[in-house]
């Protein structure tokens, strides 16, 4: 298994079309910028991405743009109220919850709130200046080929959204990870342009992804299942993934929460757009997917796995840069 593994970690490395050495790397930007919820998995994310640019020499990471490094004291959050038919463990718990909100909104002093207020304003200023690297005159002067957004959040204040729609149309790539779909919700040229708009998860759950094309780069040379021990499993808006507008890579046969019932469950895919290629994976909530470490606390899928999601996301950005052959032709009548 382990053989098996490494050999399919070193082919995703070894896919382009031509020689990765017979031309210079193709150039990339991270956007890992949060205005919602942000995943304890970016530094995973961060770092991984690093490692993979750095092995496969097939693409550079010209720039990272990151959150600026300024907390935002939280305003106490009262606990919901106690069910009707709660037992007496719940009430105990309940009534330590309330203890604890009560002691922390006595803290929240009005200078607090406004502290608060002046951290989020340079939070807000500090995200604004950072993004500014995906104006699309900038990613042209600098000759970008590719961005990537890495469990990106919220609606981002980018210098011009229409304008870098029109970038990737232009022939550009764009590539998402995991709550990349949670990303502009209010920005309908960016859902079209990714196909997905997250709507809920449930609890995280194993996963028993099947292939939608087992000869594509974003495969990841897995193979046509692929068994994931723990992952929290994305369910996208109504209307917002087109199966005739994309050719799905990884599915579930069932709704992420319900086994026992047969539907199509998107989960990752590839899509032409104008000339510009896109890669999303709704994968990349856990820790343990990104990083490979055998002695990473809390670990539920074990390193191999880590090593297949690394290669399934190689394999995407390959393809969006054009440096690996694969189709784009939708494949809505994949079982």
């Amino acid at each position: 298994m382990k053989h098996l593994l490494s050999t399919v970690l070193a082919a995703a490395l070894l896919v382009p079309a031509f020689s990765a050495s017979a031309a210079a790397p193709k150039r990339v930007v991270v956007c890992t910028v949060t205005t919602g919820y942000r995943h304890s998995s970016i530094g995973d994310a961060e770092k991984t991405l690093q490692k993979l640019a750095d092995e496969s020499k097939a693409f550079a990471i010209v720039e990272f743009v990151r959150q600026p490094d300024i907390q935002v004291p939280k305003k106490p959050k009262k606990p919901k109220d106690l069910a009707k038919d709660a037992d007496d463990k719940a009430k105990a718990r309940f009534e330590n919850d309330m203890k604890k909100y009560n002691e922390a909104l006595a803290k929240w002093t009005p200078e607090v709130e406004g502290a608060a207020k002046d951290a989020q304003a340079k939070l807000d200023a500090g995200i604004k200046t950072a993004l500014t690297v995906l104006d699309p005159k900038h990613l042209e002067a600098e000759k970008v080929d590719g961005v990537i957004f890495a469990n990106t959040t919220g609606e981002l204040p980018l210098p011009d959204k229409e304008g870098f729609i029109s970038w990737v149309k232009a022939g550009h790539a764009f590539m998402g990870m995991h709550s990349a779909s949670d990303t502009f919700h209010q920005f309908d040229g960016y859902k079209q342009l990714l196909q997905a708009e997250f709507k809920t998860h449930g609890k995280q759950v194993p996963a028993d992804l099947i292939a939608g094309d087992t000869a594509h780069p974003a495969n990841g040379g897995i193979g046509a299942t692929w068994n994931l021990q723990q992952e929290e499993m994305y369910e996208f808006k109504d209307g917002s993934h087109d199966r005739e507008k994309v050719r799905a890579m990884w599915f579930l046969r069932h709704p992420p929460q319900d086994p026992a019932t047969a539907a199509y469950s998107a989960v990752s895919w590839v899509r032409q757009d104008g000339k510009g290629r896109v890669f999303y994976t709704s994968l990349g909530h856990r820790e343990d997917l990104w990083n490979a470490d055998p002695n990473l606390p809390n670990r539920v899928n074990p390193p191999e796995i880590s090593k297949q999601f690394q290669a399934h996301i190689l394999g995407g950005i390959k393809w969006a840069l054009g440096l690996a052959d694969g189709s784009a032709e939708p494949n809505p009548a994949v079982k």
